[in-house]
């Protein structure tokens, strides 16, 4: 069972997952920021701008150091009018890999809430597919650091006690490749409602779109620009001449472009701007759709990984090689 697309009070279309219709806006404003934490008023100024403009689902995870700032913004939201509850709102977190233990989930969840201010999550997802070290901070590929394999079986039991706990109406994956999903789908009781990968014109993941699709899952799209700014992102993707003379055939930005098809591809999408004007062009998707011979010229776009996740290979960990970790998909 696939999801499926509904129309929205707001400007614009949600999916409803499968397996409990829960209703996700599909365009959400992420929160990650590089360096880890970035500043706190200018994350909770971006997010109230974010909910002025009309968006609902906002994207963070404990490594990412946004949570408090997030918890802090819906409160101030609420109280100046601009949303009359938190359950207007659509509130993704991630599991981070020091916690991918069967014992730490829940822990890991309630420290969660305790900083976004929050009775519970619409989604909780697997940050990455490895288990760090008890207490550390980060990562690093340094042996200091020591990885392990997760063990799956107890940390999805886990994910499940959460979502029938009522602390998150939804579980999910992020970074998790067919295989590791078909891992995960061999032994949940719950399956996953979404799983979040890099997507974009210059790494379509088709393979596991249509993987996910034959299982209901949703495929929600980081790094849909190309992640400038960030430690391993690139303007690869901006600057892509293909994706240039289309949005200037358009009159749209490239930007607009990229996100147009993400949408036109089925899946959800989480986008990273602390700028209003740029915030405010990436709901602007919705009224206008990409020619035959436009997503023909995109689809013909060679194509390649840009997180490549090097950190999480070590000599001593589970993934030796990055074929290893993406399993051959990069």
């Amino acid at each position: 069972m696939g999801s499926s697309l509904e129309a929205t009070s707001f400007s614009f279309p949600e999916y409803a997952l499968s397996w409990n219709g829960q209703r996700l806006p599909v365009v959400g404003l992420g929160t990650a920021s590089d360096p880890v934490g970035g500043s706190y008023l200018l994350t909770k100024l971006a997010i109230l701008e974010a909910i002025k403009l009309g968006y609902r689902h906002f994207d963070t995870a404990s490594l990412y150091g946004t949570e408090l700032p997030l918890g802090e913004a819906i409160i101030e939201a609420i109280s100046i009018g601009l949303i009359k509850s938190r359950d207007e709102l659509f509130i993704t977190s991630k599991l981070w890999c020091t916690d991918a233990y069967g014992e730490l989930v829940l822990p890991g969840l309630r420290r969660s809430l305790q900083y976004l201010k929050l009775e519970y999550l619409d989604l909780y997802l697997i940050h990455w597919p490895i288990s760090l070290r008890k207490g550390i901070e980060g990562v690093s590929g340094d042996t200091e650091y020591l990885m392990f394999p997760m063990d799956f079986s107890s940390v999805w039991v886990a994910m499940e006690d959460c979502q029938r706990l009522g602390l998150t109406k939804s579980i999910g994956l992020s970074n998790f490749t067919c295989k590791k999903v078909a891992d995960i789908l061999a032994i949940a009781k719950i399956p996953p409602a979404v799983n979040q990968v890099e997507f974009n014109p210059l790494w379509k993941q088709k393979k596991l779109r249509e993987f996910c699709h034959s299982n209901g899952i949703l495929l929600s799209a980081y790094s849909p620009l190309g992640a400038i700014g960030t430690s391993w992102g690139s303007n690869r993707v901006l600057e892509c001449q293909v994706l240039k003379e289309i949005a200037k055939a358009k009159g749209k930005t490239v930007a607009q472009v990229c996100l147009r098809w993400a949408y036109e591809q089925g899946v959800s999408i989480v986008v990273k701007s602390f700028n209003g004007e740029r915030m405010k062009q990436n709901l602007e998707i919705f009224n206008w759709s990409l020619s035959e011979d436009e997503l023909k010229k995109i689809d013909d776009i060679p194509q390649s990984r840009g997180c490549q996740a090097e950190d999480f290979i070590s000599k001593d960990g589970p993934f030796k090689t990055l074929e290893e970790l993406w399993d051959g998909e990069i």
